[in-house]
């Protein structure tokens, strides 16, 4: 947590980036009270960002959810299902594997509060203005496919570059989306080869914005800032388990993450 900081002290390396005001998801902390203080990871960021769209083909590191056979939309191996928002009670679950390239699988469960006919779709932001990468990038979303009460949806636009309203064949309250999130990272100097800014949304993000959203990255986590909160530090736990603070309002889940890519 961000405190009053002496004139003669000088910030620790790596939060160069984190904006200093804390004060705007106290009530998120106070419904969970046994989150661990939050952690901005030692990191030095200098990003020479060169910005990525992903048009490699790595290997990815854990099952990639909803990209082989025709209706595989399981979440990633060694994430356990969970009672929650966007499994039991309206809300979203976001579970993103990152991949060698840059790129993530991504998985999102969602529960509505009433059922709908369309959904609209967004990608995240540029990483131009975004704290940790200040990088122009070009997320997009592709491999879609989505699942509406038990019934996959046929999609002829599979590919996703800019906002979208998806209709449904029927209206539906819970949705599964599985795709592959790429374009949407910069990487740093060869110094740390591996380092990684990347910026993450739930696609399904404007379908409500009120709705709990839990966004996790199954390995390599260093940091996590959300710029759209008033405290932007969202990072929680320690490493190597460090997490993003759950329950986040979806029209705010937007999340820069700093991580290494996996091998």
């Amino acid at each position: 947590m961000a405190g009053q900081r002496s004139p003669n002290t000088a910030p620790a390396a790596g939060q160069e980036f984190l904006p200093s005001e804390a004060s705007g998801v106290e009530d998120l902390r106070r419904r969970h009270p046994g989150i661990p203080g939050l952690v901005a990871v030692a990191l030095t960021l200098g990003l020479g960002a060169t910005a990525a769209c992903s048009g490699n083909t790595g290997t990815p590191v854990a099952p990639s959810p909803g990209l082989t056979g025709s209706v595989s939309v399981s979440p990633a191996e060694g994430v356990p299902v969970t009672p929650g928002p966007g499994v039991t009670m309206p809300g979203i679950r976001l579970t993103a594997v990152p991949r060698n390239d840059g790129s993530f699988d991504v998985t999102e469960d969602v529960m509505l509060p009433e059922a709908t006919d369309i959904v609209q779709l967004q990608l995240p932001d540029s990483g131009e203005h975004l704290p940790g990468m200040m990088a122009k990038t070009e997320p997009r979303a592709t491999n879609l496919q989505v699942v509406a009460d038990g019934e996959q949806v046929p999609i002829e636009q599979t590919s996703l570059a800019a906002p979208l309203d998806l209709p449904l064949t029927v209206a539906a309250s819970k949705l599964q989306l599985s795709y592959r999130l790429s374009g949407s990272f910069v990487q740093r100097t060869p110094s740390v080869s591996r380092r990684a800014g990347a910026a993450i949304r739930p696609l399904t993000a404007g379908a409500d914005g009120t709705l709990p959203t839990t966004l996790t990255v199954t390995q390599g986590l260093l940091n996590a800032v959300c710029p759209l909160l008033t405290e932007t530090r969202c990072a929680v736990g320690n490493p190597p388990k460090l997490g993003i603070l759950p329950d986040i309002p979806a029209n705010k889940a937007l999340v820069v993450l700093q991580l290494d890519l996996p091998n």
